[in-house]
């Protein structure tokens, strides 16, 4: 298997369905394809330590997102957790569109 490929993307809703966050949804809000993690608005949140620097003038301790892997979360379609798939047509003048489908209702999710 391709490491680069990912069927999620960002700004798709997901809901986490193991680790410490399971059953929490959110939305991605980063994808690192190289290492097969997706980074979710609210889920799995860790402490860091900052240090004073011109963004952040006090510095002090920050709650940020930190990545978890693609395997631990599933797409939410109309609310229901689902696999995706994808659907490959081509139309009578030979252009090939490639669709992402709902594994579990069969539509078209874009």
């Amino acid at each position: 298997m391709d490491n680069n490929k990912m069927k999620l993307k960002r700004g798709d809703q997901v809901i986490v369905i193991a680790g410490k966050d399971k059953g929490k949804k959110g939305r991605i809000i980063f994808v690192d394809r190289k290492n097969r993690r997706v980074v979710v608005e609210s889920v799995n949140m860790v402490t860091k330590h900052q240090k004073p620097n011109r963004g952040n003038q006090n510095g002090g301790i920050v709650k940020k997102e930190a990545p978890i892997h693609v395997s631990n979360v599933m797409f939410l379609h109309k609310g229901e957790p689902t696999r995706i798939g994808y659907k490959i047509e081509e139309s009578a003048d030979g252009i090939v569109t490639k669709t992402r489908i709902a594994k579990k209702t069969g539509e078209v999710i874009d």
